[in-house]
C-alpha cells in the first residue's frame, strides 16, 4: 500500500490587481502556502493553503507551523483507507483549518491520480459545468459601478456585492450604481458577519421593489455565533445563507435545530476537504440550499472546489472567481475557465492542476 513519504511546503505569495476588501478587512497580497506530498510508489499531489486573517484569523505561518509540527505523524499515512489517513490528519492539523485543506486536498490529488480518475469523478461526477459569481469588493461607489461595468461586460450575471462595515447609505449606493451598470444581473450580499440582523432586514427593506427582486441572497449578515439573527433574517422573508456561522459539523447541526439558514457555504478552507464534503451531504440531507465559496485562492483550491461542488451537484450558489484578482497565478490546468463557466470534464486525473 502506497505510504506517504515526503511532505514539502513552499510560500506562494500571490499579488492581487487591486485590494480584496470585506468588512473586516483587506488583501492585496495573498500569502498563501503550497503543500507537495510524495508517496513511495512514485505517487504525489499538491494542495494550497489559503489563510485570510480577517476572515478565519489564520496566518500562512499558523499553517506552516502546524504542517512542521505534524509532519512526523503524518509521513507514513497509507493512501488506503482514505478516510483513515484524513481522520489521522484531522487529528494533527484540524486546528488549523487551511493546513488541513492544503494536506487533504494534496492527499486526495495522489489519491485519484494513483486510481487514474479526476477529483471531480472520485465526488460524483455530477454536473461537468458550474457558473461562478464574481464578487464585488468593498470601496467606493464609483469603484464598485466599475467593477459591475465590467462583470457584466465579461458575461457574469451573479454579482456578489461585499457589504458592512460601513454606514448603510454607503452599501446602498454602492449597490444601486451596481445594479444601474449591469441591469441584466441578480444579486448576493455578503457582510461577513459585520451586521445585526435589524440592520440587514432595514437595508433589504429600504430597497426598491424592483431591486429586491433582483437580490438572491443574504450571505452572513450578522456575527458568527448569533443565530437567532440568522433566523430572524429568515422570519423577515429573506434568503439567507451561513458561512462564518458554518465551520464545522457541529455548526451545522445547531444551525439545522435552529432553522437559522437556508443555505450553508462549504468551503473547504475553513473546514477541510473532507468535512466540507461531510457537510455538503448533511446540509443536502437536511434540506438545505448548497452554496461554495472560497478565501483569496489560486486555480489549485478554487479547481478543487469546483470538483467538490461539481462531482456532488445540487449547488445553487457558486462563488469561485478569486483567480480572476491575481496578477499571475503559478499554476496551470484545473478547470477549464470561460469565466463566468467552469469546466470540469477535460480533467483527467486529480484536481488537474499543475505547478
Amino acid at each position: 500500500m502506497p505510504r506517504l513519504t515526503d511532505l514539502q511546503l513552499r510560500p506562494l505569495d500571490l499579488e492581487l490587481n487591486e485590494p480584496f476588501g470585506i468588512a473586516g478587512g483587506s488583501q492585496d497580497v495573498a500569502r498563501n502556502l503550497l503543500v507537495e506530498l510524495g508517496f513511495d510508489d512514485g505517487t504525489s499531489g499538491i494542495g494550497e493553503a489559503a489563510p485570510f486573517p480577517a476572515v478565519s484569523g489564520e496566518t500562512r505561518e499558523d499553517a506552516q507551523s502546524a504542517l512542521e509540527t505534524a509532519r512526523d505523524q503524518l509521513l507514513g499515512l497509507e493512501l488506503f483507507p482514505w478516510r483513515r489517513s484524513t481522520g489521522s490528519a484531522h487529528e494533527h492539523l484540524g486546528a488549523v483549518p487551511s493546513a488541513l485543506c492544503a494536506f487533504e486536498t494534496a492527499f486526495l490529488d495522489a489519491l485519484t491520480r494513483h486510481l487514474g480518475i479526476s477529483l471531480f469523478a472520485f465526488f460524483g461526477g455530477a454536473e461537468p459545468e458550474l457558473m461562478t459569481d464574481i464578487t464585488l469588493t468593498t470601496g467606493s461607489a464609483e469603484h464598485t459601478e466599475q467593477q459591475a461595468e465590467s462583470a457584466a461586460a465579461r458575461g457574469f450575471r451573479t454579482l456578489k456585492l461585499k457589504v458592512g462595515g460601513a454606514p448603510l447609505r454607503h452599501d446602498m449606493e454602492r449597490l444601486q450604481r451596481a445594479a444601474h451598470a449591469a441591469p441584466e444581473a441578480s444579486f448576493v450580499l455578503d457582510a461577513n458577519a459585520s451586521m445585526s440582523s435589524e440592520e440587514a432586514i432595514r437595508m433589504v427593506r429600504a430597497l426598491s421593489e424592483p431591486l429586491r427582486e433582483r437580490l438572491l441572497l443574504f450571505e452572513q449578515p450578522t456575527a458568527a455565533d448569533d443565530l437567532v439573527g440568522l433566523r430572524k433574517m429568515r422570519e423577515a422573508g429573506i434568503l439567507v445563507a451561513a458561512d462564518e456561522s458554518a465551520r464545522s459539523i457541529a455548526d451545522l447541526e445547531r444551525i439545522i435545530d435552529m432553522g437559522a439558514a437556508d443555505v450553508v457555504n462549504v468551503k473547504i478552507m475553513k473546514t477541510g476537504l473532507v468535512t466540507a464534503l461531510d457537510m455538503a451531504i448533511g446540509a443536502r440531507a437536511a434540506g438545505l440550499g448548497l452554496m461554495i465559496g472560497g478565501m483569496v485562492e489560486t486555480r489549485l483550491a478554487m479547481s478543487t472546489s469546483a470538483c467538490l461542488a461539481g462531482g456532488i451537484g445540487g449547488f445553487s450558489f457558486i462563488d469561485l472567481d478569486t483567480p480572476l484578482f491575481l496578477k499571475a497565478d503559478p499554476f496551470r490546468g484545473g478547470f477549464k475557465d470561460e469565466w463566468p463557466k467552469l469546466g470540469l470534464e477535460a480533467i483527467e486525473r486529480g484536481h488537474g492542476v499543475l505547478y
